[in-house]
C-alpha cells in the first residue's frame, strides 16, 4: 500500500484436495484484506502495510516431504521479491518499472514461518545486494525482538482490554472481578502471552472462564486455575493438555478427538457467557454475517458485550456491524488492538539499519524494554481517543477505529508528499520527530548515522507518520477532516512550529513566581490546545 512496506509472511497448506480449492478461491481475498488490515495498524509507523500468502500443495504427502516442500517455497517466494526490488543490471534490461522510484520492502514472519526460514531469508537478501539484509526480515532469533519471547503483541492488546473493561462495562480490573474467554491455545503467540499478562496485572480479579484452540477446549465458570495456565504456557503445550484434576466442580476439557469434543470447541466462542471476549487466535472469517446471530442468546443478547479482537480478520466487517446494531457489542478492531506487533518489528527494522548486529545485541535488553514501553504508551493514546471519539460522536467502535486509522495515513500522505518539496535544512529542522518516536538507546547510539544507514525516502516517511499521529492523538480526527486536502500537510507542518512555541513558553512559565494552583492550571490549558489555538483553526 506504500513504495515503503512490511508485512508478515503467511504459510498456508491445506491436508486435503477439497480443503486446497477452498483456501486457493479465497487466497486473494484473504491477502488484500490482511494487507489492509496492516495499513490500518501501521499508522504509527514509517512502512506502509504489506502482505503474502503462500498456499502450498501438500496434500499426501509425508511430513518429511512436506517440510522440505514448504521451506524451498520460502527460498522460491524470497527470490522473486528480491528479484523485484534490487535493481541490477540484468533486471533493468528485463523488467518494466512503472512506478519509476525504488520499492523498499521488509518482511515478518506469520504462520508456519520458523527459525530456518528467517535466518535463510537474511542470509539470501545479503547475497543478493539488498542494502539492508538484516532488516529485509524481523524476528531474527539473536539479533531481532522476538514477538513471542516478549509478547510484544499482547501487550498491545491487553492495553485495549483494558481501556474497554473501564469504559465500556464500568469494571477496573484493577479492583473488580471479571470473566474472560478467549480462542487461541497456551502454546500461541497472542494467546499465550495475553493469558500471562491477564494474570500477572489482575491476578485472582479475572476468572478466565473458556479457552479454546487446535486441539479443544478448556471450561470453567469459575475460572480455570491460573497455575496450570501458566504451567502449559511455559512449556508451550495446548489447551488439550490441561490437567483434568486441576479442574473445578463444573469444569471440563473437551479434546477433538471425539466428535462431540469437536463441536465443543468450535461453538465455544458463541456458548460461553462472559464480560469480555478476546480471540486471539483462529482462522479468518470464523464470525461472518451468515453465523454471528450463534454469539448472541435467544433474547437477543451477547454472550459477551465486548469483543478485543488480537487475532486478525476474526470476525467480518460485516458482522461487526450486525453485533452491535442488533446487540450492542462492543468491538475493538484488530487493526487497532494487535498493532504492538508491528510496532516492534519496525523498531527492529531501524536498529537493523543503524546498528552492527554485536551494538544490537549487546544493548537487547534495554532496546526491548523501552520498544514494550513505547508500544503501550501508543496504544494507550490511540484507546484513549478512540473510546472518546465513539462516546462523543456515536457510531460502532469499529468505523471509528478505521476514521483513527484514515486520519493518520492522509496526513501522513499528504505531508509524505510535501516533505518531497523541502529543502535539506527543512527537514533536517523535523528530525527530532524521527528520534523522538525511537527507543531512547537506539537514538542515542547511531542517531547520527541515519543520513548513512538509512534510505532518504524512509526518513521522510518516518518524520510524515510520526507528525500525523501525534497531531490526530492529540487534537482527534474531526481537526483533520476539517482541513482541506490541499492544506492539510502546510496546517501539520505549521502545528509543530506552533507546538514548539509552546513548549518554549510553558517552559518560561514555569519559572514564574505565582501560586502553583494557577500555573498549573495554565500549563494544562496550552498543553491540552496551545497549538491548536495558535493556529487560530477550531
Amino acid at each position: 500500500f506504500r513504495d515503503i512496506s512490511r508485512g508478515g509472511l503467511r504459510l498456508v497448506t491445506p491436508q486435503s484436495s477439497e480443503q486446497h480449492a477452498l483456501e486457493s478461491a479465497r487466497q486473494y481475498d484473504e491477502c488484500y484484506g490482511l494487507a489492509f488490515a496492516q495499513q490500518l495498524k501501521n499508522k504509527d509507523i514509517p512502512e506502509g502495510g504489506s502482505k503474502a500468502v503462500n498456499l502450498i500443495d501438500v496434500v499426501g504427502l509425508s511430513n518429511d516431504a512436506k517440510n522440505f516442500v514448504v521451506r524451498k517455497s520460502v527460498k522460491a517466494f524470497t527470490d522473486t521479491i528480491l528479484d523485484l526490488i534490487v535493481e541490477t543490471q540484468h533486471s533493468r534490461k528485463h523488467m518494466v518499472d512503472l512506478l519509476g522510484k525504488k520499492e523498499v520492502l521488509y518482511l515478518g514472519p506469520d504462520e508456519q514461518v520458523i527459525p530456518e526460514d528467517i535466518n535463510w531469508i537474511v542470509k539470501r537478501a545479503a547475497c543478493r545486494g539488498y542494502d539492508t539484509p538484516n532488516a529485509f526480515m524481523s524476528s531474527k532469533p539473536r539479533t531481532g525482538i522476538n514477538h513471542k519471547e516478549f509478547g510484544v503483541t499482547s501487550e498491545g492488546v491487553n492495553v485495549y482490554l483494558d481501556v474497554a473493561l473501564r469504559r465500556t462495562l464500568g469494571i477496573d480490573p484493577t479492583k473488580n472481578s471479571f470473566t474472560i474467554k478467549m480462542t487461541g491455545g497456551p502454546d500461541g503467540d497472542v494467546a499465550g502471552n495475553e493469558l500471562k499478562i491477564l494474570i500477572r496485572e489482575y491476578g485472582k480479579n479475572v476468572k478466565i472462564v473458556g479457552i479454546a484452540d487446535h486441539s479443544g477446549c478448556a471450561e470453567d465458570p469459575n475460572g480455570l486455575d491460573h497455575d496450570e495456565i501458566i504451567r502449559l504456557v511455559n512449556i508451550s503445550k495446548s489447551i488439550s493438555h490441561f490437567d483434568d484434576s486441576k479442574l473445578g466442580v463444573n469444569g471440563v476439557v473437551h479434546r477433538v478427538d471425539t466428535e462431540e469434543g469437536v463441536k465443543a470447541r468450535n461453538g465455544m466462542h458463541n456458548r460461553l457467557k462472559a464480560d469480555a471476549f478476546v480471540p486471539a487466535g483462529g482462522r479468518p472469517n470464523t464470525i461472518n454475517i451468515h453465523n454471528y446471530k450463534q454469539f448472541l442468546a435467544e433474547d437477543g443478547s451477547p454472550s459477551s458485550s465486548l469483543i478485543v479482537e488480537g487475532a486478525n480478520l476474526f470476525i467480518t466487517a460485516e458482522a461487526r456491524q450486525a453485533l452491535f446494531e442488533d446487540a450492542g457489542v462492543v468491538i475493538v478492531k484488530d487493526s487497532s488492538a494487535n498493532k504492538g506487533g508491528v510496532i516492534t518489528s519496525s523498531y527492529e527494522i531501524c536498529a537493523a539499519m543503524m546498528l552492527t548486529e554485536e551494538e544490537f545485541f549487546r544493548n537487547k535488553k534495554a532496546i526491548v524494554e523501552e520498544v514494550l514501553a513505547k508500544l503501550r504508551n501508543l496504544a494507550r493514546m490511540e484507546a484513549t481517543l478512540l473510546f472518546r471519539e465513539f462516546e462523543n460522536y456515536g457510531g460502532s467502535l469499529p468505523h471509528v477505529s478505521q476514521v483513527i486509522s484514515n486520519a493518520i495515513n492522509t496526513a501522513t500522505d499528504a505531508l509524505s508528499i510535501a516533505l518531497e518539496n523541502l529543502s535539506k535544512e527543512d527537514i533536517e529542522v523535523l528530525l527530532p520527530l524521527f528520534r523522538s518516536h525511537l527507543p531512547p538507546t537506539l537514538a542515542d547510539l547511531a542517531f547520527d548515522r541515519i543520513h548513512d544507514k538509512v534510505p532518504e525516502q524512509y526518513i521522510k516517511n518516518a518524520i510524515a507518520s510520526c507528525l500525523a499521529s501525534k497531531m490526530v492523538y492529540k487534537e482527534g480526527t474531526k481537526f483533520i477532516e476539517a482541513q482541506p486536502m490541499d492544506k492539510l500537510a502546510n496546517v501539520a507542518l505549521k502545528y509543530i512550529e506552533k507546538e514548539r512555541e509552546i513548549a518554549a513558553l510553558k517552559e518560561a512559565l514555569s519559572d514564574v513566581d505565582m501560586p502553583e494552583s494557577e500555573k498549573s492550571t495554565i500549563l494544562e490549558l496550552l498543553d491540552a490546545g496551545g497549538a491548536r489555538t495558535a493556529l487560530n483553526l477550531f
